[in-house]
């Protein structure tokens, strides 16, 4: 059985957590990072826990296009090997190390 089809509303909304994500580690630039729960907490200030999977899953999309990074302790991982704690930042060249936020 296929998976269903996005609303119209799922794909603006992921849209929107594309665009902040984008927005945010551009603003921080390529030698620091983000929490995915800043994109969240941007997007919905009282139910900010529900966009959580939703801000993962765009940033490994992201990721995977070759626009942001994905780090886990301050080295950047592939998309697929996305567990746990994370941060973001703006893609860079090489693997090099965050200095955080």
């Amino acid at each position: 059985m296929a998976a269903p089809e996005p609303s119209s509303g799922d794909a603006v909304e992921l849209a929107a957590i594309e665009a902040e994500i984008l927005r945010q580690t551009a603003e921080r630039g390529p030698e620091r990072s983000i929490c995915p729960s800043e994109v969240a907490r941007v997007l919905d200030t009282g139910d900010w826990r529900r966009l959580m999977t939703p801000v993962r899953r765009a940033a490994a999309t992201l990721a995977a296009q070759g626009r942001i990074d994905i780090l886990r302790k301050g080295k950047r991982i592939a998309p697929e090997a996305m567990r746990g704690v994370i941060r973001l930042r703006t893609a860079g060249p090489g693997g090099g190390e965050d200095t955080g936020s």
